[in-house]
Formats: structure tokens, sequence, C-alpha cells
């Protein structure tokens, strides 16, 4: 007990030093540039301590819990025996990895639906556009985008196919639905991108692509378990476009048939 006291002592210590730059900004502004004192200084105080303190404890339960979890599944969806393949020479076949596409978009869309920031996003949006863009729609159409990019980013890792020819050809395709998509969509589109990458998104991923990299025959960790955070930014964007492109087409079907 007492040498993880001292490891959450030294872990809130650094998070503290990692969060110093961020209050020097707020409060000096504040301060010097506005010349007004901080409001409910008491309230702001007792916030960066719960700030603090959710900080350290979602860094401890990363390390205890999500990382390895992801590293784990990783593990166990490519071992021999799961894969139905000789042991010594396991061949490296993308069809044999049918189960790590399933469990990645799954894993995508399950953690989508649960970021707490695109929930937030979709509410506010669901509120200012009074209901022309519902919540559940945003949030389903980012989740079937993260989904499947990492499906596509975990492919890219078991064959060794560079990424950046898919995310080259994503971004062709962004903007060319850009030109088509309504204007009212384009912008919020382009934000959900980031807003899948967060704090429930990227730990999981992240150890997904690391673990897999390190389990599959001839993958390096470090050149080919990165990048399923550039699928999970980009893919989004298109399945929220799409969304955006065939609302409107039905709205506007819909609108001439009542006429």
């Amino acid at each position: 007990m007492l040498e993880w006291l001292v490891h959450f002592a030294l872990k809130l210590l650094e998070t503290c030093r990692n969060i110093l730059p961020i209050a020097v900004v707020i409060i000096g502004f504040q301060l010097l540039v506005i010349r007004k004192p901080l409001a409910h200084p008491k309230k702001i105080v007792v916030g960066f301590v719960f700030v603090l303190l959710g900080i350290v404890f979602f860094l401890e339960g990363l390390d205890m819990a999500l990382f390895p979890l992801g590293n784990l599944m990783a593990t166990q969806l490519t071992t021999p025996e799961f894969l139905g393949v000789n042991p010594g020479l396991q061949p490296v076949v993308w069809q044999n990895y049918r189960w790590v596409y399933s469990f990645a978009a799954s894993l995508g869309f399950a953690t989508a639906l649960a970021e707490p920031t695109l929930l937030a996003v979709a509410i506010k949006v669901d509120r200012i556009s009074g209901g022309t863009i519902r919540a559940w729609g945003l949030r389903i159409a980012v989740a079937l985008g993260v989904a499947i990019g990492l499906a596509l980013g975990t492919f890219c890792i078991v064959t060794g196919t560079g990424p950046y020819f898919f995310i080259i050809a994503g971004y062709i395709i962004v903007i060319i639905q850009t030109l088509f998509a309504p204007k009212l969509i384009i912008a919020l589109a382009y934000d959900t991108g980031s807003i899948t990458t967060s704090m429930v998104t990227v730990p999981l991923v992240t150890s997904l692509g690391l673990g897999l990299a390190d389990a599959v025959p001839g993958r390096n960790p470090l050149t080919d378990g990165f990048g399923l955070i550039a699928f999970a930014s980009l893919f989004p964007i298109i399945s929220v476009l799409a969304y955006a492109q065939i609302a409107h087409n039905l709205s506007k079907r819909s609108l001439s048939s009542k006429l």
C-alpha cells in the first residue's frame, strides 16, 4: 500500500508539472492582459484539484487495464492455435486474421459510441440544429466510420501495406464529398475526426496496434504498430459526410413527393 501511495504521489507531481503551463497561461492572461481578478477563485482551485486527480487516476487505469487489455486481445487473436495454422510455419495470410478485423471494427464502434466528447457534441448539435441533425444519427455515423477505419488499419498491419495509400485515397474522397455535401455539416464532419481520438479510443486503439504488430510475424511495433489513430480520425469524416448527403437527398425526395 505504501509503495502504491508513493507511486501515486509521484504521478500526481508529474501531472501537476504538466498542467502548470496551462494554469500559467490562463491566469497570466486574466491578470496581465484582461486585468480583472479571477471569478470564483475557490471553485477554480477545487476544479483544478479534481482535474489533477482525475488525470492521475485515468493514467493509472490506462497502465493497469486498457493498455494490457488491448495487447492481450491482439495476442490471443493471433496465436497459431486460434488461427488454426502450424506454429512453426505460420504464414501471414490476411484471410486468417478475419477475427482481428472483426474485433477492431467492433472495438472502434463501441468506443466511439462510448466517447464522452462525441456524446456531448452530438447533444449540442441536436439542440442547435433543431433536430435536423439527430444525436443518435451522428453518433452512429461516426462509430461506423471508426469501425471501418480500424478494420482497414488492422488489415494494413497484418499485410504490411503502407497506410499512406489508404490515407491519401481517403482524403481525396473527403475532398470530393465536400463539394457535394450540405454546408451545414461540413465543418462538423471535419471535427468528428478529432472528437473520436480522445481519452477512451486512443489508449485501446494504440495498444491494439502495438500488440498486433508485435504478434504478427515479420511486423515491427515501431514501424507497423502506429497509424490506427489516423484511420480512426479520417473515416468518421467520410461516414458523416455520407450520412449528411444521404439524409439531404432523402429529405429532397420526400419534399418533392409531397409537392
